[in-house]
């Protein structure tokens, strides 16, 4: 093969791996603030 397409190959294949590597979705994990309920003494 020529040096062109042995780049071309090359640098294809790091565009997807590069492509496929950046699509990691982060988990998101909201916190919610834990009130206490009022406490009554009728019953």
């Amino acid at each position: 093969m020529s040096k062109s397409i042995k780049a071309l190959v090359a640098l294809s294949f790091v565009a997807i791996v590069a492509a496929c590597g950046g699509q990691q979705e982060e988990e998101v994990v909201i916190v919610e603030p834990i009130e206490a309920e009022p406490v009554s003494n009728k019953y």
